[in-house]
């Protein structure tokens, strides 16, 4: 009879992803997404949720001595996206109110203030799972 053998948390742990890792693929993973969201021609509810979940995978997927570039990444990850997507696919960003002829500055600020809610939520989600993290160690 072969015997199972369950893994143990610290076992698990040593396979954590570093924090360069962890942005590297939640970069690659926001990448993926905003291709996926613009096979329509505009940025949409794919975007936001795909940030929000990537925003909340980081925290969780690192070591706890990993995590202040975890709480740092949602804004600039969503600042990086945006301006990305401003600079190569500026019809992409659509909002009410923005005139047609916006310059790409314009319409980079506007697509950041219309996403202003994706960002609270993503990061407050993040920070909110960190903190959880943080208390719950062990070796603190």
């Amino acid at each position: 009879m072969s015997q199972a053998v369950s893994r143990t948390p610290a076992a698990m742990a040593r396979r954590d992803p570093s924090a360069r890792q962890a942005i590297t693929v939640a970069c690659v993973a926001m990448a993926a997404v905003i291709g996926l969201d613009l096979t329509d021609g505009r940025l949409g509810l794919l975007f936001s949720v795909g940030f929000v979940l990537i925003a909340v995978t980081v925290p969780l997927a690192v070591d706890v001595r990993s995590l202040f570039p975890a709480g740092v990444l949602p804004p600039a990850l969503l600042i990086g996206s945006l301006l990305l997507v401003t600079v190569f696919a500026s019809s992409a960003i659509r909002i009410d109110g923005l005139a047609e002829d916006a310059s790409m500055i314009g319409r980079f600020i506007a697509a950041v203030v219309d996403r202003g809610l994706t960002l609270v939520v993503g990061h407050g989600l993040a920070l909110g799972i960190i903190a959880l993290r943080i208390l719950s160690d062990r070796d603190r």
